[in-house]
């Protein structure tokens, strides 16, 4: 494979393709105690280098493989405590003008409707997710120009000013700067574009035609982003497409990309495997088993320790269980990925589904592992963001504002939601969690601020 370079403007590399080629080369050539070195260095939670990450994605042994995941879940529990996010995706559109392979939203695929919901019906499926309990929501949909900026910025705050939902989040086709703007204005919080995959021959080759075929525009999206205000970005390889080491390292070095330019690593990372979809791809190009999906996780958790890893409800829900315990953060629940699919019928999914349980189920799965389940929306709202939110998180300073910010959104729950069964479960993970918050200081004002939400109070935090 010949060296293939992704320029910025002003001359910055992205995704150098030689050197991540290169570092793979000589990862996969890491002895056990260079392991067990570059595991030492990346259990201080102060992130890896590329080389360091390339050795970690090509271990192999079993023994080294366990040292791994057992230094991730250690970091994930020092950064961010036990906390868990869950979220739900609503899906605005599934018309595209892509011919993405993969997808089930591909243009060429004419045998189902097509439906792109008003900003009213945007409103009544955000409804319904409040309903549940969430208190966040990401807004997704295809690319089609009829339904563009104005139409996504529209439906961001139909949500806002029609519904209790206290974040939105966007994962949306790669705009221009002015556009992205219009999008942070509206009130977004974090903007998702995932590049699916770095390797630029199979990105030619399983997007055809339609805007997404311009690679280059696609992985200069979030510079643009933080350039049009979004402090907050996220990013992510389509697992399967290509060999699942060479995207998730050039996921990392977009990332320090980030960081280098703009003082903020990647605020999320996504690990979708490819999955079928209707009129897409039947068989998966490079299988990314599951032991293989530990392993990224674990590796992502330890070379940028400060990104959430999502993962998706694409996993079942056993395996989802295991990937808490090596590095992931956050959960979509319950999720539909057709537009209207919470409360206005079916139409055509952007991929199968292969955990279908409920909010309180997936809240009840997140306590029997021993985290707890968060529908915390803090950040965002109070500056704890972009290059401060890298910051603290590093330093070690996130781990009591996400513990106890959990708990209150739990409790928050437990009032308005949980049923009997739940509530009793919900409420011993509140008493377990609250002896667990180190600060005295923090650990009594969180008391009186539980007190606060059983008298009537709500969307208090730190």
């Amino acid at each position: 494979m010949g060296g293939s370079f992704i320029f910025m403007d002003m001359n910055d590399i992205i995704v150098d393709t030689r050197q991540i080629e290169e570092l793979l080369e000589g990862g996969a050539r890491a002895s056990e105690g260079d392991i067990a070195l570059i595991l030492e260095r990346g259990s201080l939670g102060k992130g890896t280098s590329l080389e360091d990450a390339a050795a970690l994605l090509s271990i192999k042994d079993e023994e080294a493989l366990s040292a791994l995941l057992k230094k991730a879940g250690e970091v994930k529990d020092r950064v961010f405590g036990k906390r868990v996010v869950l979220f739900a995706p609503l899906y605005l559109s599934n018309f595209c003008t892509n011919g993405c392979v993969y997808c089930g939203f591909r243009s060429a695929n004419r045998s189902v409707e097509r439906k792109a919901l008003t900003p009213e019906e945007a409103v009544i499926d955000a409804k319904a997710l409040e309903a549940m309990g969430f208190k966040r929501v990401l807004l997704v949909t295809g690319e089609d120009p009829r339904y563009g900026v104005d139409y996504i910025a529209s439906c961001v705050e139909a949500i806002y000013a029609n519904t209790g939902m206290r974040i939105v989040h966007v994962n949306a086709p790669p705009m221009d700067t002015a556009s992205l703007r219009r999008l942070k204005e509206a009130g977004a919080g974090v903007y998702q574009s995932f590049q699916e995959t770095y390797h630029r021959p199979t990105y030619e080759k399983v997007h055809p035609h339609g805007n997404k075929k311009d690679y280059d525009f696609r992985i200069k999206v979030m510079d643009r982003a933080i350039e049009a205000g979004f402090e907050d970005v996220g990013i992510g390889p389509l697992l399967g497409l290509y060999d699942h080491r060479f995207d998730c390292l050039a996921t990392i070095a977009h990332s320090k990309h980030l960081f280098e330019r703009f003082g903020a690593h990647a605020h999320t990372v996504s690990i979708p495997r490819l999955r079928p979809a209707e009129s897409g791809l039947k068989e998966v190009p490079h299988p990314v088993s599951d032991l293989e999906l530990k392993k990224i996780v674990a590796v992502f958790r330890l070379a940028i320790p400060s990104a959430g890893v999502v993962v998706s409800t694409r996993e079942g829900a056993a395996l989802r269980s295991e990937l808490l315990h090596v590095g992931a953060t956050q959960l979509s629940a319950g999720s539909r990925t057709n537009p209207g699919g919470y409360a206005q019928g079916k139409s055509l999914e952007q991929f199968s589904t292969n955990d279908q349980r409920s909010l309180p189920e997936v809240m009840s799965s997140v306590v029997a592992e021993g985290f707890i389940p968060s529908l915390c929306t803090t950040c965002y709202r109070v500056g704890r963001t972009g290059a401060e939110f890298t910051r603290k998180t590093v330093a070690g300073e996130m781990e009591k504002f996400c513990q106890a910010n959990a708990l209150l959104t739990l409790k928050e729950y437990i009032e308005d939601y949980a049923e009997n069964g739940l509530r009793e479960e919900l409420g011993h993970t509140i008493e377990d969690g609250l002896g667990e918050i180190k600060d005295p200081s923090i650990k009594k004002a969180l008391e009186e601020r539980l007190k606060e939400i059983e008298e009537g109070k709500r969307d208090i935090y730190f």
